[in-house]
């Protein structure tokens, strides 16, 4: 624990230095670290312990070099001396940045013109990959996305979260904005599960329904609150494609909408009285006073229009409201997707696209789906 300690605080200390460096090294510990706690597991046994539970010895540690994009780290992985030491570091820490490299190799050798591209080549010792090496290596990232876009959805899923994040996509010698629907939800249990993520050409309510429509295809049943931001098109193809389900207007999404619509020398006291009209329903009435008041007429006539979307989590226990009430679930993937495709800038395919942010999915399902609960769902 002493040495764990001096080594947390070399690497703080390098961190306030060199954020770069520092988060390298960081994570460099953290993966060195895990390994050593899943060695003690297939051991039962702490390093020098004698019991009688013990099932091998320690044998060192082999060097293992993982390139990322936060840069080379060096690892040490333990040696068993009785059996083959199995880690998941690699498996699961490499899928992610193997999608990474397809998308950057495929970009260089179609002459995409990605930011840094070149760069980032030379970065990896890859400057004379070949096509053939690259598309062996989407082929077999490409049959895991299809494994995990197309796998049935054994529970069924009272809440769903929905959103689109748009990207730039190279079709036809053009870049276009396509629009990436993910759908995540809730199972029995009370923990996140990412159930979907499809390209569409924007977010129409035809685009919608057939969204909810392969969903539906693959088992999703039991919807009973969907749970988006106020793009059109959305209320209505909920509406059509879960008869009974209601809709929530994401909060969050509806007062960024409403900011644009205030004067900014009044969004502040004016936002602070929608945002406890959003958490007590029975304040709307004065919300909406003060609103005229103020002579924001288009501000009131918004709340008045979306008013019966914007209380439907209250249906649920007061444990979950929170939870309900925005769209914030998808908040983690979104980051990720950001922080992984910044120097990426466009992608050669739609399909190479979809690696990426597959991969990224299936890395964060597979934490989600293990942890701890999202929700209490015996409340509900």
């Amino acid at each position: 624990m002493q040495d764990q300690l001096v080594v947390v605080k070399e690497v703080i200390s390098i961190f306030l230095k060199d954020r770069k460096e520092g988060k390298r090294q960081l994570i460099e510990w953290f993966l060195n670290d895990v390994m050593d706690e899943e060695a003690r597991v297939q051991l039962a046994s702490m390093p020098y312990e004698r019991t009688e539970e013990r099932k091998g010895h320690r044998n060192g540690t082999r060097t293992r070099k993982l390139k990322t994009v936060d840069g080379a780290l060096e690892l040490k992985k333990p040696q068993i001396r009785e059996f083959p030491f199995r880690t998941a570091v690699f498996d699961r820490y490499s899928r992610v940045e193997k999608a990474l490299d397809s998308v950057i190799l495929e970009s260089y050798i179609q002459g995409v013109s990605t930011r840094n591209v070149k760069s980032i080549v030379e970065s990896l010792d890859m400057e004379n990959v070949s096509a053939s090496y690259v598309s062996t290596l989407a082929s077999e990232l490409d049959s895991r996305v299809r494994e995990f876009l197309e796998r049935p959805i054994e529970s069924p899923m009272k809440f769903i979260y929905i959103d689109a994040t748009y990207f730039k996509v190279r079709e036809n010698g053009k870049y276009r904005s396509r629009a990436l629907y993910v759908c995540i939800g809730i199972n029995p249990e009370g923990r996140r599960e990412i159930l979907s993520a499809r390209l569409y050409d924007s977010e129409t309510e035809i685009e919608w329904e057939s969204f909810f429509d392969d969903l539906k295809s693959r088992g999703l049943t039991g919807v009973e609150l969907v749970i988006s931001d106020g793009h059109k098109g959305i209320q209505e193809s909920v509406t059509k494609s879960f008869p009974g389900a209601a809709w929530q207007y994401c909060h969050v999404h509806f007062m960024r909408n409403l900011m644009k619509l205030i004067p900014k020398k009044k969004q502040s006291s004016v936002m602070q009285i929608i945002k406890q009209a959003l958490e007590n329903e029975s304040l709307v009435s004065e919300a909406q006073d003060t609103l005229v008041k103020e002579g924001l007429h288009k501000v009131s006539e918004m709340f008045e229009r979306w008013y019966p979307s914007l209380y439907n989590y209250k249906a649920y226990s007061e444990s979950c409201q929170r939870r309900l009430r925005t769209t914030n679930v998808l908040e983690r993937p979104n980051l990720e997707f950001k922080r992984r495709t910044k120097k990426i800038g466009a992608f050669p395919s739609e399909q190479s696209l979809l690696r990426l942010v597959v991969t990224i999915m299936m890395d964060i399902n597979e934490e989600w789906i293990t942890g701890r609960r999202y929700m209490n769902m015996e409340e509900n």
